[in-house]
């Protein structure tokens, strides 16, 4: 099964299933001489590990995560990073009932179709819980950006319906985790966790948007046609499971605008050139602008829900009614946040290395 590894010069592949023995990832690409700890994995795993909070499944696992290789002393050695993380709360058999029967919303009968076989406890592959290799890889891309100084931090911004009100940066990387549905609004947040409970009650589940912001890029990463910087992007994101649409800046609303309204203000800025807004989302023409990037996911609703939903027993080939049981999030946004961090943290720094703005030389 191809498709498990995502990047170029700085390159992740995941593995394991969501009730499998692990999950892991192995992460090439990574310069030698950079400071490398479990902790600083760790504390990206954490912010994404199930059971968390009332927003989140109840399965509960550490996801403590172990470095394999790659790691010398604390300092990377160049050769390739494995990390592995045990599944420990596993409750599989509360998947048999489902074992021909394809979840709608799911991957279950497009992994059917593609390989004539699927593993169906929890998904496999196609679980929210292969995302434990993404944050851990990015957790690598993370620290390596900050060499640099760019940061990357996530926000949800719309859920159930609920819109958070517009904040500067520093108030979202405030106020981010400051409550379960990971908006930096705190009034949005309590309408938001209401709307949670009521699905939750109703047997149903919400989606909702993520933002993304980097800040800290310099010009000029990205390549001008293939090897765009935001169709990159735009490709990491739409690889999680869960995401539906991907906009940058301006994005959606750019179809409602006039040229005199999109085009951002080239200006001097204490004798720099820099456009004086940011609708690009700090991309145009496939390349960074220095302006911070911008971007949002639109995140569907969980698809493991108890209210009862068409399908067919394959087993009998028969049109049945199903309700999905086991251990689910009501909704996926907050737990989206660390995940979508992640992805942009490993697409910028790829083309950091790529354009030779990281290295060897400035980590010695």
């Amino acid at each position: 099964m191809p498709g498990n590894s995502f990047g170029h010069s700085f390159r992740i592949t995941t593995w394991g299933e969501s009730h499998g023995k692990a999950l892991g990832v192995v992460v090439d690409g990574v310069p030698a001489g950079l400071e490398l700890s479990e902790e600083d994995v760790q504390k990206d795993l954490d912010r994404r590990r199930p059971g968390q909070s009332e927003v989140s499944t109840p399965r509960s696992e550490s996801d403590s995560v172990e470095i394999l290789s790659g790691v010398i002393d604390g300092i990377t050695t160049g050769m390739p990073v494995s990390m592995m993380v045990w599944n420990k709360n596993a409750k599989s058999s509360a998947y048999d009932y489902i074992k021909n029967i394809p979840r709608p919303g799911h991957a279950d009968l497009a992994y059917t179709e593609k390989y004539g076989i699927r593993d169906h406890r929890g998904g496999g592959r196609s679980s929210g819980r292969e995302t434990i290799g993404r944050v851990a890889g990015g957790a690598v891309a993370r620290k390596l950006l900050s060499q640099k100084g760019i940061e990357v931090f996530a926000h949800v911004i719309k859920l159930g319906g609920v819109k958070a009100k517009p904040l500067s940066f520093e108030e979202i990387r405030s106020n981010v985790d400051s409550n379960v549905v990971r908006c930096a609004d705190p009034q949005a947040a309590e309408k938001m966790l209401e709307q949670v409970n009521k699905a939750r009650s109703e047997g149903d589940s919400i989606g909702g948007i993520v933002e993304i912001i980097a800040t800290g890029v310099p010009a000029g990463l990205g390549e001008p046609v293939f090897g765009k910087l935001d169709a990159d992007i735009a490709c990491a994101m739409m690889g999680i499971g869960a995401v539906k649409g991907v906009e940058i800046g301006a994005g959606f609303e750019c179809a409602g605008m006039k040229g005199s309204q999109m085009n951002d203000p080239i200006i001097l800025n204490n004798g720099k050139v820099t456009p004086s807004n940011n609708n690009a989302g700090g991309i145009t023409g496939g390349i960074s602008t220095g302006m911070p990037v911008v971007c949002r996911i639109a995140v569907k609703p969980t698809p493991s829900i108890s209210k009862s939903q068409k399908s067919v027993d394959m087993a009998e080939m028969k049109e049945i009614d199903v309700e999905i049981h086991g251990r689910h999030d009501p909704t996926i946004p907050p737990r989206m946040v660390p995940v979508a961090e992640s992805m942009m943290a490993l697409v910028l720094a790829d083309h950091m290395i790529r354009s030779e703005r990281i290295g060897p030389d400035s980590l010695l």
